[in-house]
């Protein structure tokens, strides 16, 4: 899950991202209106958070801009005005949620979570593709009731992969969704990486679930 924090205070944005980041999220960081708007254009995000009090254009301005041009991801807000009237403007303009500064991390990201399941509820927090089994919460990840050690990488990796379960996902929407925004794409890091997944997915299995579709990218499949 890739998502956009926009956030203008370098201390609390480094708070949010090392946080999300242990969480196994994915996260670019924003720190004005206007990049913010740029970058949730052109990159396909999983989730928003974005503070109210930006340099330039304030977020009630990037959320009103973004859901006119048809951007739908959940939006996250953040704001030290914690009145019922800044909360009931926030969630008119777009918004899906609303958090008061100053907040727990913990419930923060109780709320990515709860968004993040509401944008994908048939999915719910245990994905499968065969006997493969990945628990978002836990990060728990088994194939035939066998536990599996993988890095941050490699779980987000798997993630992405069984999220896209059955379809060709290309080198580019991995770079997009499992590294970050200045990644090169060009690089065989991500090969490595799908070396690394298929010993410890496949390895020992009868039944191969990572496969390699040439000239185009990966697939995850029974």
């Amino acid at each position: 899950m890739r998502i956009l924090l926009v956030e203008d205070e370098d201390r609390i944005a480094s708070f949010i991202a090392r946080g999300l980041k242990e969480a196994r999220y994915v996260v670019d960081i924003a720190k004005d209106g206007e990049k913010a708007a740029f970058m949730a254009e052109i990159n396909d995000y999983d989730l928003l958070i974005l503070d109210i009090m930006l340099p330039g254009k304030d977020g009630i301005s990037v959320c009103k801009e973004l859901r006119s041009k048809g951007r739908d991801m959940p939006i996250l807000m953040l704001s030290a005005k914690d009145t019922t009237d800044d909360k009931v403007r926030g969630l008119n303009f777009g918004a899906d949620d609303y958090l008061a500064k100053p907040f727990v991390f913990k419930e923060l990201l109780a709320r990515v979570q709860a968004l993040l399941r509401r944008q994908k509820p048939s999915q719910g927090t245990i994905l499968k593709v065969g006997d493969l089994e990945l628990n978002q919460l836990t990060h728990r990840v088994s194939r035939k009731d066998k536990e599996i050690e993988l890095t941050s990488k490699e779980y987000t990796l798997l993630e992405y992969l069984m999220l896209n379960t059955g379809k060709v996902v290309s080198r580019t929407m991995i770079s997009e969704h499992v590294w970050h925004e200045d990644f090169d794409s060009l690089t065989n890091v991500i090969d490595v990486f799908m070396k690394y997944l298929r010993n410890k997915i496949d390895k020992g299995f009868k039944k191969q679930l990572i496969h390699t579709i040439r000239g185009s990218g990966y697939c995850l499949k029974e």
